[in-house]
């Protein structure tokens, strides 16, 4: 079954409008003066969680308003249960959409504009609702009810905007996810030790595969070198802390790792990156493959 081509050709027509890079620079730039600090932004982008927040806080809102709407069709008289079912939307819907601007200003400016139009989308609907709560606490039922339904109208194509930002344009995916398909799984050979500058990082490739390589003295990191992010060159990217605790941050859009575990120490991405195994042979060459847990 083919999609809507009119309806592709259109989004596709969002993801190239130019015309929304200036204003998406004015909301970005308002976005990180209200959110400067980095350990709230972890937050929001789901950092602690191990996945991206926006998603789920998305469906306390949409929930309430598809279950409130349901309960307007529905014969009897359940218009206190309807409001509250619309107010509720209309509070969550505040931190899911703190979330989805804190992922959305990480973004590239395809996917930022997109995004934009998503939000605009996202706000009309929550006016709505918040017009149709109004409108229920003064007793006018079959206004309140209708303005429901078409906040869930222009909520559909909100939803259908954010379905193609994360599914076709790739955001906030793991873009690190294809890494145990395609690195090697048996020892492959990295170089040699006395090749590989020390303290610096350098992209070397594994069967053609890119990968981070960090020789420190007689030790040697080597992780997918695309950022889980949005596939951010590592190898480019800055190093921080010591020993164990040593770190490099993506270039792009500053996702913090850690080299031993490749655990997340600073979003916005919520992804581990991949690590591989590695061993100095005696005579001074670096091999590398896939770890055996992965």
């Amino acid at each position: 079954m083919r999609s809507l081509p009119e309806l592709d050709r259109t989004v596709e027509q969002v993801e190239r409008a130019k015309a929304l890079d200036a204003p998406a620079q004015l909301v970005k730039k308002a976005v990180d003066t209200v959110l400067p600090n980095p350990t709230v932004r972890d937050a929001l982008h789901g950092v602690w969680l191990g996945h991206p927040l926006h998603p789920a806080l998305v469906l306390v809102p949409l929930g309430s308003w598809i279950s409130a709407t349901a309960l307007d069709l529905l014969p009897g008289r359940r218009r206190e249960a309807a409001r509250t079912l619309v107010g509720l939307g209309v509070a969550s819907a505040l931190p899911a959409a703190a979330a989805g601007w804190a992922d959305w200003s990480d973004l590239h400016p395809q996917q930022q504009r997109t995004g934009l139009v998503h939000a605009a989308a996202n706000a009309v609907s929550i006016g709505l609702q918040f017009a149709s709560w109004r409108a229920r606490r003064q007793g006018h039922q079959a206004r309140g009810a209708v303005l429901s339904l078409a906040a869930l109208t222009v909520g559909g194509a909100a939803a259908y905007l954010g379905g193609h930002l994360a599914y076709r344009q790739g955001a906030m995916v793991n873009h690190a996810e294809e890494a145990p398909h395609i690195l090697p799984g048996q020892w492959t050979p990295v170089g040699r030790l006395d090749e590989l500058p020390d303290g610096e990082p350098t992209r070397r490739t594994l069967d053609g595969v890119p990968v981070f390589v960090l020789r420190r003295g007689q030790q040697v990191d080597v992780l997918y070198d695309l950022c889980s992010h949005l596939s951010g060159p590592l190898s480019e990217g800055e190093l921080s802390g010591a020993g164990d605790e040593m770190c490099i941050t993506c270039p792009w859009h500053g996702s913090t790792f850690r080299l031993r575990d490749g655990q997340v120490e600073r979003g916005p991405t919520t992804y581990p990156q991949p690590v591989l195994q590695v061993r100095v042979d005696p005579d001074g060459s670096v091999q590398a493959r896939l770890r055996e847990e992965d």
